[in-house]
């Protein structure tokens, strides 16, 4: 019976996570303006009646959350329309300015700027690779994302240069340790970002299959030390 409740829970509760997160954002989205609608609907007598499964009431309320949703949409469309091609463009260049020349807030929103930008321009990946660093120290391996090879600006007396690793926690991978590394330190392993994040998120716990080294992108790396062989 134990075994039975536990793989129903496990069916169960990403689904009622996932409407749970669902109706959240809804009401977050419809609810400053489902008032304003419902009121449309009664002046113009709109679903009045309901419907066989559902009355008058919860009718409108499904109603107005549809269409708000939809002018919302549309709205945005629009506005990202007129934003690339007409007057606003200018309109946001001045207010982009303006918080620019605002102390702090200025690093702040520059800050937030960048990396949404970075996320979501399509041409450019976020993560570049999956690999494996020696942190939190020497003689241990954590899983990196690579998000920048070859830094420019940073490099030593000797011409070293560096690759910046995201370290993500788990597991919360939005949060972990920007760290830089020498090439020769990292060990590219054959896992796409998507299956390292399920890897982290899970503790561990879900691997689709076990980690392997690249070995051609494996730079000056000796075998010996090499945790995967």
């Amino acid at each position: 019976m134990k075994k039975y409740f536990i793989t129903g829970l496990v069916i169960l509760l990403p689904l009622a996570v996932t409407l749970a997160i669902v109706l959240f954002f809804l009401n977050l989205l419809t609810g400053p303006f489902i008032g304003i609608v419902q009121s449309l609907f009664d002046h113009y007598h709109v679903f009045e009646k309901g419907f066989s499964f559902l009355g008058a009431k919860q009718t409108q309320i499904i109603i107005s959350q549809v269409s708000i949703l939809l002018f919302l949409f549309l709205f945005t469309v629009l506005l990202g329309f007129l934003a690339r091609w007409f007057f606003l463009h200018a309109l946001i260049k001045f207010w982009d300015s303006l918080i620019h020349r605002i102390p702090f807030i200025s690093s702040v929103y520059k800050t937030c700027q960048d990396v949404i930008n970075t996320m979501l321009t399509s041409e450019t990946k976020s993560f570049k690779q999956v690999v494996l660093v020696p942190f939190p120290f020497k003689d241990s391996h954590s899983i990196g994302l690579v998000t920048r090879e070859d830094i420019k600006g940073i490099s030593t007396k000797n011409g070293d240069t560096f690759v910046g690793v995201f370290v993500p926690t788990t597991p919360n991978p939005t949060s972990g340790y920007l760290v830089l590394y020498k090439p020769e330190d990292l060990i590219y392993i054959d896992m796409k970002v998507e299956e390292a994040l399920k890897y982290i998120i899970s503790c561990g716990v879900i691997m689709n299959e076990p980690l392997k080294a690249l070995e051609e992108k494996k730079p000056n790396m000796d075998e010996t030390n090499n945790p995967l062989k």
